[in-house]
């Protein structure tokens, strides 16, 4: 076991292209950065600031239990959403990513991750000639100014 989620989705690409250190549900953003907030509104005691109609001891409650969601491994371990349709056809086809399939410019099992996920980078899964390595490095560049729910975790790998 890794000893931060981080480290477990760090060098991992699924089958559709995704970087699993990009998301908030494997890399443990989510989780650390409520343990976090948490921790900042107790210290500065927050409580004593809310409005009189805010349910704080309902909303503590609420960041404590958005520190129990559980972190996906990635799907080429297991993890991940076992009805996606991606996954079933990369292993149907026994491809270990769909950048290796013939059929990736026009398939169609993309469109409900996109739908679903509008900011993912799709288009550097279509990259050519591009080392996996070279793809988590500029996915991790534009993360660390486009998406800031991963800054923590890009900043300390």
């Amino acid at each position: 076991m890794a000893s931060r989620p981080f480290d477990n989705v760090e060098n991992q690409i699924g089958y559709c292209g995704i970087w699993c250190g990009s998301c908030p549900a494997g890399n443990g953003s989510v989780v650390e950065l409520t343990r976090r907030y948490e921790e900042t509104v107790k210290k500065n005691q927050l409580e004593k600031w809310a409005p009189k109609d805010f349910d704080f001891s309902e909303f503590m409650k609420g960041l404590r239990s958005l520190q129990n969601v559980s972190l996906c491994q990635g799907c080429l371990k297991g993890g991940g959403n076992p009805t996606c349709s991606i996954r079933t056809c990369a292993r149907e086809k026994k491809v270990s990513s769909c950048s290796g399939c013939d059929l990736l410019m026009t398939c169609t099992n993309f469109e409900a991750l996109e739908r679903s996920h509008p900011n993912i980078r799709l288009d550097l899964l279509k990259t050519k000639n591009v080392s996996q390595r070279e793809l988590i490095e500029k996915w991790k560049d534009e993360l660390k100014t486009k998406f800031p729910h991963c800054l923590v975790l890009c900043n300390t790998s």
